[in-house]
C-alpha cells in the first residue's frame, strides 16, 4: 500500500473527529515516528509504499486517535521548550503557557547572576525542572510530586535530557515544613473547578490524571494557599514564589498572596490573553 493512499483513508477515518489540519498534523508526526520520514520528504516521493508491519502500527495509533487519546500519548513523547521528555497517562501532557513560565522565570534567575536553589512542586513529568536546569546549570534544583509514577517519569527525563535533579516523593497538603531553603519556589498544581470540566475537551478529560487537573469548586486555591504557607517559612530573602493559576481566579490569587504577606505581586497573561502567571516575593 501507498502512504498517500493510506493519508486518505487516515484523514477520512478521523475527519468526524479532528478538524483536517490536527488530523494532517498527526498523520505527519506518526509516519516521521514509525518510517523516519520527515514531512517534505513525503510530499517529495508520494509513492513510498509501507510494509504490513508499519500499517499494523498506523493502524493500532489510528484507533486509538478515534477514541480522542491525546498523539503524546501514543507516541509516548513530546516537546518541551526545546526539549525532548516522555509522557504517559501518569503524567499531564507538558503545554505551551507552562513554557511561557519557564521563560519567565529564566529571565529573573538571569537578573541575580548568582548560585540558586529551586524547588517544583507538582512536578509530573519534570518539564519545569528540567528545563530550567538545562538552561541554569548553575542551578541547584530539586522537585517534588505526590505520585510515585510521575515521579518515576521524571526521572527518566532528568537522565534524556542530562541533568541533575532531586526529586522527592511528598504529599505537599501533608507536609508541615519543607527540607531547605529555596531561593525560587515554583508550583503548577491543580486548579481546574470541577464547574470548569464542561470546558475541557474529550482528549484531555478522558485521558489525563485527574489528580492533577482537579480541584473542588468550594476550596480552588487550596494548594496554592498550602504552598504560599510552606513558601513563607522556606523562601530564602528576596526569594520568589512562581505560580501557574487558573486564568478565571487571577484576582483571587493575588489577593491571597497579599493577605499572606507576599509583595511585589505580578500578574502576568500568556499567549492566549489569559491571566496565567503570577509572580510574587516576600
Amino acid at each position: 500500500m501507498q502512504l498517500k493512499q493510506y493519508k486518505s483513508y487516515f484523514s477520512e477515518e478521523l475527519k468526524s473527529v479532528f478538524p483536517q489540519t490536527e488530523v494532517d498534523s498527526f498523520f505527519f508526526l506518526l509516519v516521521e515516528e514509525y518510517l523516519d520520514i520527515k514531512r517534505i520528504d513525503l510530499i517529495l516521493q508520494p509513492n513510498i509504499e509501507i510494509s504490513s508491519d508499519i500499517k499494523e502500527l498506523l493502524d493500532k495509533a489510528l484507533e486509538r486517535l478515534k477514541k480522542e487519546e491525546p498523539i503524546q500519548y501514543i507516541l509516548g513523547e513530546t516537546e518541551f521548550y526545546g526539549l525532548p521528555f516522555k509522557v504517559n497517562k501518569n503524567t499531564l501532557i507538558p503545554r505551551p503557557e507552562t513554557e511561557e513560565l519557564v521563560e519567565w522565570i529564566i529571565k529573573e534567575v538571569k537578573k541575580k547572576q548568582e548560585l540558586l536553589s529551586i524547588l517544583d512542586i507538582g512536578t509530573g513529568t519534570g518539564c519545569i525542572p528540567i528545563s530550567l536546569k538545562k538552561h541554569l546549570p548553575n542551578t541547584n534544583v530539586s522537585a517534588i510530586d505526590i505520585s510515585e509514577e510521575a515521579i518515576q517519569m521524571a526521572k527518566q527525563n532528568a537522565k534524556l535530557n542530562e541533568v541533575d535533579i532531586s526529586f522527592i516523593k511528598q504529599d505537599i497538603l501533608k507536609t508541615e515544613v519543607l527540607s531547605g531553603m529555596f531561593d525560587i519556589i515554583i508550583s503548577n498544581p491543580p486548579y481546574v473547578r470541577e464547574l470548569e470540566k464542561v470546558e475541557i475537551k474529550n482528549n484531555v478529560l478522558k485521558n489525563e490524571p485527574h489528580l492533577a487537573l482537579f480541584v473542588k469548586d468550594d476550596n480552588p486555591l487550596l494548594f496554592y494557599k498550602k504552598i504560599a504557607d510552606l513558601a513563607k517559612s522556606n523562601l530564602t530573602k528576596n526569594g520568589l514564589l512562581f505560580f501557574e493559576i487558573n486564568q478565571y481566579l487571577g484576582a483571587e490569587t493575588v489577593k491571597m498572596l497579599k493577605n499572606k504577606g507576599f509583595t511585589q505581586i505580578e500578574l502576568q497573561k500568556d499567549i492566549f490573553g489569559n491571566d496565567r502567571m503570577i509572580k510574587a516575593s516576600l
